[in-house]
């Protein structure tokens, strides 16, 4: 779960679809054209609705705390169509607590709210991957990760149901890999094109409610 330098949005950025996150987010492993938020926006060009490139605000490595404080660094439009948020993979491999997850991951909702023109209907989780059963966990407590990360995915589930935003599971699919190596990036830890594109099409039915309601 090493930090990659990548670039961030600077201020005022404007975009209609904004991807908020992590490694999973900016597709760790992959091209950007593989990511996919970007994979998605592809789809939904196909069903007439033109979002354009997604503006990233993740890096491999961030946390809930890490997010938000780049978050109130930087001021940026409100007026986004769809914001994507999907993240606590490191918190989970911090051993950070559940209650701090709970309470950031209610904040940052807050906050994609307010850049989604104020609607939690233009927001849209994801739940974590489960990397308990990619080759990076061989030699440690698999059963352990993979608990742990149904722990922060029930938060997940908990504070998307509390403030009325959607959320797309993508941890069953995640486990795909157990089967089929070609879902993993290089890494053995991160995911393929092969695998976003399966996340891509789950998320794709609520990313066009999200827009035509």
């Amino acid at each position: 779960m090493e930090e990659l330098e990548d670039k961030l949005p600077g201020p005022g950025m404007a975009a209609k679809f904004l991807a908020l996150g992590d490694s999973y987010t900016i597709g760790e492993g992959v091209l950007p054209a593989d990511r996919w938020p970007m994979q998605l926006s592809v789809l939904l060009d196909k069903e007439g609705i033109q979002l354009g490139e997604p503006l990233y605000v993740a890096k491999t490595g961030w946390t809930t705390g890490n997010l938000l404080s780049y978050l109130r660094t930087v001021s940026m439009p409100n007026d986004y169509g769809l914001v994507t948020l999907q993240i606590g993979v490191n918190n989970q491999y911090q051993n950070r607590s559940l209650d701090e997850f709970r309470s950031e991951l209610r904040t940052l909702i807050s906050i994609a709210t307010g850049l989604a023109s104020k609607s939690p209907k233009n927001v849209m989780l994801l739940t974590i991957p489960d990397y308990g059963v990619t080759p990076f966990a061989t030699g440690k407590n698999a059963t352990t990760i993979t608990t742990q990360i149904n722990q922060f995915n029930t938060v997940i589930l908990e504070e998307g149901q509390k403030a009325s935003v959607v959320v797309v599971n993508v941890n069953d699919l995640s486990k795909m890999v157990i089967s089929n190596p070609a879902f993993l990036a290089p890494d053995g830890l991160h995911y393929s094109a092969a695998m976003y594109a399966l996340w891509a099409d789950r998320a794709k039915p609520t990313a066009v409610s999200i827009i035509k309601e």
